[in-house]
C-alpha cells in the first residue's frame, strides 16, 4: 500500500461529500461533518495548508473508509 499523501482540506471535503457527509457546523477553522448514520469527523480548513498523513489517517478511521476506497474516490 502506498503512503498517504497530504491533501488540501477542500479536496478532502469533496470526497467526504460524495460519501454523504454534510457540514453540521463550523467553529473557527474546524468544520464538523456528519453522515446521516451518525458518523462524524472534524476537518481543519486552513488556507494554503494541507492535511498531513497522520490526521488524514485519523479522519479515514473516523468515517470507516479504507485507503483503497479513499484512493478510488480521490481519483474518480
Amino acid at each position: 500500500m502506498p503512503r498517504l499523501s497530504p491533501i488540501k482540506a477542500i479536496k478532502l471535503i469533496k470526497v467526504l461529500n460524495i460519501l454523504g457527509f454534510v457540514p453540521l457546523r463550523q467553529k473557527g477553522s474546524h468544520l464538523i461533518l456528519r453522515h446521516k448514520d451518525g458518523r462524524e469527523t472534524v476537518v481543519p480548513v486552513h488556507k494554503g495548508e494541507e492535511i498531513g498523513r497522520g490526521l488524514l489517517r485519523k479522519i479515514l478511521r473516523d468515517v470507516n473508509l479504507t485507503y483503497k476506497e479513499y484512493d478510488d474516490l480521490l481519483h474518480s
